[in-house]
Formats: structure tokens, C-alpha cells, sequence
């Protein structure tokens, strides 16, 4: 039984399949078991288990011979250092106990005396793992190119959405990316190689680039010019600040991840060659990879941060969605308020500030979109592929969740969802109401921060009556 723990995370949703196809028994651990259910994975086992809760490692671990280790906390801000060394601490002491035969740690490439943050915390996590009695083998790994990984994103972000782009000194710093399906071999192989237990392991594509070929690679390839000037003055801690405006990617990941980029990542992966031959995709058939993946939807990851269908098949959008929203609690039950939620729009209207719904729908009809021109099929049912006005049903659980995805002409792709689920004890309800925007270039992210004070007001409005209107719902 080979257990990865992290698997909601981006590698972690990728091996799960990879593991599988290579024929191994697989369990699938994150502390919310119902996004590894979303996944639709056949024949794994599902656990639900958080390292910085020991009491539920003993199940995740039972029975495992190999133990892939895929956490971090860099979304946790400050203290994710200290989170993360706590978090392998627990696993490590937990997969000793289990009997667990070999832990594979996912980590990063490590340049000589690193000043950031993130990427000591990467190599103090791969230590404390080594401290306990269970063999280690850490594969440490440089920019992934793959739909869905965040240095990825950021730069096909900042290629898409900047026109000009003014960039630290770092676009010039070389690495030597993997591509995703390269890495995935790796890890699926690694444990079954002798030799390879208690071992630090470089891999890297078979290309030393710098970050700005990478950026004109995949501006090429997507038919968009780039336009970088390098300024000396501009350094990595100063460019993220700013990445928030221009990336999707979660901001404390992108930070994390632009601080270190003023070293070179250069993989010395003899020894992992030598172990585990194969031929390796270069940086142009990694991306083009990486592009027909996207467009085809193989990426393995929720409808929000990856779906090419929410996104208006334009796999240019952003991958990860900017999100807004907000929530309300009331003494109305969950069916009352979710049978709510879904007489939204028609006759009906949106439930508060009607005014604002409409003349967003009547800029959509002035320039040819499908806005007044639909209604509801039903009053009150609602089932996937229904249409709502300028917006369609993409996901429905019934009692829980309604997904839609707009329809509405602009700048990018947007869903609007509503979740239910009951209050404490089991007394009353909880309903939000979160949009996701995948931008479209400069415009999408114009867009999306003009809209920004009106989505504070409308969210807290909408999901406020909804609640009210629920307590009337017999």
C-alpha cells in the first residue's frame, strides 16, 4: 500500500493516478476527505487526516509500506516554518509506529546558503523527517511545467496579463525545470530502486534556461510578444508585493515562491539519471505538454482552479480563480435554505440589489449577449445544463451546492456558487455565496478590482437574505 499524504495538493492530485496506472494500492489523505471524494478516483482509499493532528495519523498510516510525503504550508503565512517542521515531526514519529518501510519527501532544489524563507523551510522539513527511524528519500525539485503548478502559473500569468512586463534582475537567474509527467515517473519509481533509502536526489529537465527564456518560450508558443526590462533596483521581495494585481496564483504561494528566484536552480541530477533512465521532455515540448494538457482537461484538480469548461475553454485564462464572496448564518434549516438558493434569478431576481444585477445584464445585451434574451426552465427545479438568465448549472449537489457559470460576454470567465451546510450542533444553517474570476489578460484583471467594492456589498447582502427568506420556506 503506497499512501499519499497531501493529496488534495497539486502533486498529490497527480500521483494518486500516476500510482494507480502502475498498478499500486493506493490511499488518499487530506483534512478534507470530501475534495479527494470530488476527484472521482476509483478503487482508492480515502482518509481524512491533518499532520498537525496526531490522533488521526494511525489510520492514515495502517498497513503502509511506502509513505509519500507532499506537505507544506507556505499558504499559512509567517509561521509556516514552524508549522511545517511541527507537521513532518508528527508524521514521521507516527510512520515509525506504523511500521512504515520508506518515506518519499518531495522538496525543493536547495542553492548555497538561501536567504528565503521558504526554500530553508523546505530543506528543514526534509531534516526533521530524517531524524526518526523510518528511511527517507527526498526528491528535491526546481519549477514544475505543468497546468496547476504555481511557479508555472505565475509565469504564464505575467505573460498573458502584463504587456510589458518590469522585472527584477531574477528573470536572468537559470533553472532547469521538470516537466510534470517527468517528475510524476520519478516519484512513482524511486521507491523500488536500490540504493535509493536515505538519499537527497536532484531531478531536473534536461535544460539549463533562465526564467526569461521560459516567459519568451511560452509567449511564443501562445502567439503573445514579451516585453521584459530588467531593472536592478527591483529586487524579488519587492516584486512580490505586487503580484497579487497580476497573478491568480495564492498570493502567499506566489511570494514565497518569486523571494527565491534570485538564485540559480540548477538540478545535478547524475545520480537520479543514473538510477532511473529516461529520456526527458525539454523546455518547449514540456510547455507544449503542459498547454495540451490544459486544453484537454487531463489536469486533476477542482472545477474552480483548473476546469478548461469554467474557464471558457480559453486555457490563456488564469488557471487559478481571484475569488470574492461572503457568508450568513440563520435558524432556517439547510433544505430551507438551499430550496432558497435555487429559485435564484427569472421572476425572482437575486435576492438583493436587483438594480445592480440588471444594468450588469443590460451592458451585456447592449453588446450582444445573452441577457434578457433567457429565463428558467422551471420556477423552482433546477438540474445541470439549466439556464438562469446569462448564467447555466455546471454542478448541482442537492442540499449543499449549486455551481454557475456565467454566460455573460467579458473579459474573462467568472462562476458564482453557493454552498449550504448546517450550523453547530446541527442547529440552523450557513450559506455562502463565493465568484470566481479567471481573467482574461490586463482587461480581466480591470475588471475584476473595479468590481471589488460592489462584490463586498452584494455578497453580504445576498447571503443575509437568503437566510431571511429561508425562515419563510415551509
Amino acid at each position: 500500500m503506497r499512501l499519499v499524504f497531501g493529496a488534495s495538493g497539486y502533486i498529490g492530485s497527480n500521483l494518486v493516478p500516476a500510482l494507480l496506472g502502475a498498478g499500486h494500492r493506493v490511499r488518499a489523505t487530506a483534512r478534507n476527505v470530501e475534495v479527494l471524494e470530488a476527484r472521482g478516483w476509483r478503487g482508492v482509499d480515502l482518509v481524512a487526516a491533518d499532520a498537525l493532528d496526531p490522533a488521526s495519523l494511525p489510520r492514515a498510516l495502517e498497513g503502509v509500506d511506502t509513505a509519500y510525503y507532499l506537505v507544506h504550508s507556505m499558504a499559512a503565512g509567517r509561521d509556516f516554518a514552524e508549522i511545517d517542521r511541527r507537521a513532518a515531526a508528527n508524521f514521521a514519529r507516527a510512520a515509525a509506529e506504523a511500521g512504515v518501510r520508506r518515506i518519499v519527501y518531495l522538496g525543493g532544489l536547495i542553492p548555497p546558503n538561501p536567504r528565503s524563507e521558504h526554500l530553508r523551510s523546505r530543506a528543514e522539513t526534509g531534516e526533521v523527517l530524517r531524524g526518526f527511524p523510518v528511511p527517507v528519500t527526498e526528491i528535491r525539485a526546481g519549477m514544475i511545467i505543468g497546468p496547476g503548478s504555481a511557479a508555472y502559473e505565475v509565469i504564464r500569468d505575467l505573460v498573458n496579463h502584463l504587456p510589458v512586463m518590469v522585472t527584477p534582475s531574477w528573470v536572468r537567474s537559470r533553472s532547469t525545470p521538470i516537466a510534470l509527467p517527468d517528475l510524476l515517473a520519478y516519484l512513482v519509481t524511486v521507491p523500488g530502486l536500490a540504493g535509493t533509502a536515505g538519499r537527497v536526489l536532484d531531478v531536473g529537465g534536461p535544460d539549463a534556461v533562465t526564467y526569461e527564456d521560459i516567459m519568451r518560450c511560452y509567449g511564443r508558443l501562445v502567439g503573445r510578444r514579451v516585453r521584459i526590462v530588467a531593472v536592478p533596483v527591483l529586487t524579488p521581495r519587492l516584486s512580490s508585493y505586487w503580484l497579487r494585481f497580476v497573478t491568480s496564483v495564492p498570493t502567499n504561494v506566489a511570494r514565497a515562491l518569486v523571494e527565491g528566484l534570485e538564485h540559480d536552480f540548477v538540478a545535478d541530477d547524475a545520480e537520479i539519471r543514473r538510477l532511473a533512465p529516461r529520456r526527458l521532455m525539454g523546455l518547449e515540448e514540456s510547455i507544449r505538454a503542459a498547454i495540451d494538457a490544459d486544453t484537454r482537461h487531463e489536469v486533476i484538480a477542482r472545477w474552480v482552479e483548473g476546469a478548461i469548461a469554467c474557464r471558457n475553454f480559453h486555457p490563456e485564462y488564469g488557471y487559478y480563480a481571484m475569488r470574492a464572496g461572503a457568508e450568513a448564518s440563520g435558524p432556517a434549516s439547510p433544505d430551507a435554505v438551499f430550496r432558497t438558493v435555487c429559485t435564484i434569478g427569472g421572476d425572482r431576481g437575486y435576492f438583493f440589489a436587483d438594480t445592480l444585477w440588471t444594468i450588469r445584464r443590460a451592458v451585456d445585451w447592449l453588446v450582444g449577449g445573452p441577457s434578457f434574451r433567457r429565463s428558467r426552465r422551471h420556477p423552482t427545479e433546477l438540474r445541470v445544463g439549466d439556464v438562469i438568465d446569462s448564467w447555466r448549472v455546471i454542478a448541482l449537489e442537492p442540499g449543499r451546492r449549486l455551481t454557475l457559470l456565467m454566460e455573460m460576454k467579458g473579459p474573462g470567465a467568472g462562476v458564482l456558487e453557493f454552498v449550504v451546510w448546517p450550523g453547530p450542533g446541527g442547529s440552523g444553517s450557513a450559506v455562502s455565496a463565493t465568484a470566481y474570476w479567471h481573467p482574461a489578460g490586463l482587461p480581466g484583471l480591470v475588471y475584476w478590482y473595479g468590481l471589488g467594492p460592489a462584490h463586498a456589498f452584494l455578497f453580504q447582502g445576498l447571503t443575509r437574505t437568503i437566510q431571511r427568506m429561508a425562515t419563510q420556506v415551509v
